[in-house]
């Protein structure tokens, strides 16, 4: 029996883009009972009525609806620009997944479901946006656009990351970000989609790879750094005591062992590389998301809001 792709499965949900646009649709549905209420209006074509402002733009059909003042937005109005990163190496082609799971369920599935529904508010709101794409090459760059051809080539682009075709693909990640970096000369909010995982191919200590991180600070841009993670397999290494042999999808490595017999000392590390990322993230000023595949998309879109009304 064939392997369904992935393109397979995204077309069982209908179109990414309507997938994307479910979400975010969904997401504002729930901001009215929650603490975030004030913040709806940021995904709409509309704005807050400012005390003292004109009344020529009035919503009046929407005030009716939600009791609530609102002015229309106009494309002169909307002046954010927004970088998207996603790292496309192996490791984040992980876990394989099996007949029947959703296509967002691996770290690639869950980064372009997530990079998509924030695009589809990006598109709302008539802000541009790009998208890098890299491993151990530079995969894709599109520079920040607002045009409907632009949206769907991006698009398209992200459909296609769902097929690996190359296998044990490495991550290079600190000669590819330093690159996206001298691209970027307008101010920007940049949002990194990666597993933070280097090949041991790339030389590259941690000092090397927060620098690189720390090079997407110049020009005063805004970063947001969503570590994509397994957490059931990868940060708590949740696996049965039968012996496994474990592949190191990049380099093809392969090693055989018991998971209960390395698991303490596999959390301690993780534990001491995630506090480091934390560490630096914070010293540099960069806003440090960790996620985990299969989750909702609540955290992203949340942290999109507050980090965009801080933009300013």
């Amino acid at each position: 029996m064939k392997m369904e792709s992935q393109i397979d499965k995204i077309s069982r949900f209908q179109h990414l883009e309507l997938l994307a646009n479910q979400v975010v649709e969904g997401f504002i549905s729930g901001m009215h009972k929650s603490p975030f209420h004030g913040f709806s209006a940021e995904f709409s074509e509309h704005k807050v009525y400012n005390a003292g402002e004109s009344t020529k733009h009035m919503d009046w059909k929407l005030y009716a609806k939600t009791d609530r003042l609102y002015t229309k937005r106009y494309e002169e109005e909307t002046n954010m620009r927004c970088h998207i990163i996603i790292d496309n190496s192996s490791s984040m082609h992980y876990p394989k997944l099996t007949s029947g799971q959703l296509f967002y369920e691996n770290k690639i599935g869950f980064s372009v479901l997530a990079s998509a529904v924030l695009m589809n508010i990006l598109k709302k709101q008539r802000d541009a946006v790009g998208l890098s794409v890299f491993s151990d090459s530079y995969e894709y760059y599109a520079p920040e656009k607002g045009s409907d051809r632009h949206h769907r080539m991006l698009l398209n682009t992200l459909e296609n990351l769902l097929e690996n075709q190359t296998p044990k693909k490495t991550t290079d990640t600190v000669t590819y970000l330093h690159q996206i970096a001298e691209k970027m000369h307008r101010r920007s909010m940049i949002l990194l989609f990666t597993d933070m995982f280097q090949s041991n191919e790339a030389s590259s200590s941690d000092e090397k790879l927060f620098a690189a991180l720390q090079h997407l600070k110049h020009n005063k841009h805004k970063v947001v750094l969503f570590h994509v993670m397994d957490y059931k397999t990868e940060l708590n290494f949740d696996f049965d005591a039968t012996p496994r042999r474990f592949v190191d999808l990049e380099s093809g490595e392969e090693i055989a062992v018991f998971a209960d017999t390395i698991k303490e000392s596999y959390e301690k590390k993780m534990q001491e590389y995630f506090e480091k990322v934390v560490m630096t993230c914070a010293q540099n000023k960069i806003k440090y998301i960790p996620v985990s595949v299969g989750e909702n998309f609540e955290k992203i879109l949340t942290t999109y809001l507050i980090e965009k009304q801080n933009f300013g």
